[in-house]
């Protein structure tokens, strides 16, 4: 079967000023390089639908839901700031629905086996937002939304999250912090940006902090001591992943030295788990990125280990 790749068009409406790093060209990067490295013969594309109010409440509380939509302005020329980096233009509200309900679909798709994997193309990010905040370019927590969904929908008891963005997906943690139905394995800089997890103490919570110039030897090394182990222990029905390729050596936004064959590495990693407990199934939610060159170069590798051509 080939790879779901979700998307849709709402998801390049949402804009937050012109100098802010979280453009709608992170999209078009991933798109352009989709057809120079031929992947497009072996995608399915899906339009992303809304999250559903029930969705975004399995997560979030309703009167931070309330607050969203309230917020959201509706005139072209107004942005609306929810904390210090995290605007809402007019098209901010549907694409953080779509991006949300992105996961959901997938999850869908994967777990009624008409794709064993899916890749979500959305935006915005969804990892920083907690149970009752926006931050860090982040509205509702998407791959949060995902897992929850698999839980209530289809009974899944062991769902793994793992995050290799080079920020901390604290909003992940803060929604699932405690629940033994999901290990959440995130990699991250630090000190840094939001300057949470390094003291996490959440017995189903696996942080790996690592220090500014990590290269790929010191990140395979780490994920094979810490994370590999565990997963494979846990042994997850459902493969999530917060994809975050902002560790690139190319990207300003962090001080990781990673490169194209590290995320490759690390999605063979759970490629191969996903197949020996989860029946292959994956479902991966675009995070960082800002290197728009390095994106593109970066989503192909994973895409290409997602498939299994790699």
């Amino acid at each position: 079967m080939n790879l779901a790749f979700i998307s849709h068009e709402d998801c390049r409406l949402h804009q937050m000023g012109a100098h802010h790093v979280e453009v709608p060209e992170r999209l078009h990067a991933v798109t352009d390089r989709l057809i120079a490295a031929g992947l497009e013969m072996l995608l399915s594309h899906y339009d992303a639908p809304k999250a559903t109010r029930e969705q975004l409440l399995r997560v979030h509380k309703p009167q931070y839901v309330d607050a969203v939509f309230e917020a959201a302005p509706t005139a072209k020329d107004v942005l609306v700031w929810l904390d210090g980096d995290t605007a809402m233009n007019y098209g901010t509200l549907n694409a953080a629905l779509r991006a949300a309900g992105a996961a959901a679909y997938g999850v869908d798709l994967v777990m009624g086996e008409r794709h064993h994997a899916a890749f979500c193309a959305v935006r915005p990010p969804g990892h920083h937002a907690e149970r009752q905040a926006a931050m860090g370019f982040c509205f509702f927590n998407n791959v949060a939304v995902g897992a929850a969904h698999a839980m209530a929908e289809y009974g899944l008891e062991r769902i793994a999250i793992v995050d290799f963005d080079v920020h901390h997906g604290n909003g992940t943690e803060d929604i699932f912090s405690g629940d033994e139905r999901v290990l959440f394995c995130s990699s991250f800089q630090h000190p840094f940006y939001p300057g949470t997890g390094a003291d996490s103490q959440a017995p189903n919570v696996l942080n790996v902090p690592l220090p500014a110039r990590t290269d790929g030897t010191a990140f395979r090394s780490a994920v094979e001591m810490h994370w590999l182990p565990r997963l494979e222990a846990f042994a997850p029905q459902l493969v999530m992943i917060s994809a975050g390729f902002d560790g690139h050596a190319e990207d300003d936004m962090a001080h990781f030295n990673l490169r194209e064959p590290d995320y490759a590495w690390v999605t063979k990693q759970l490629h191969d788990l996903a197949e020996r407990h989860a029946g292959g199934r994956i479902v991966s939610c675009l995070e960082g990125g800002y290197s728009l060159s390095a994106l593109g170069r970066s989503v192909g590798v994973h895409l290409d280990e997602l498939i299994g051509r790699g």
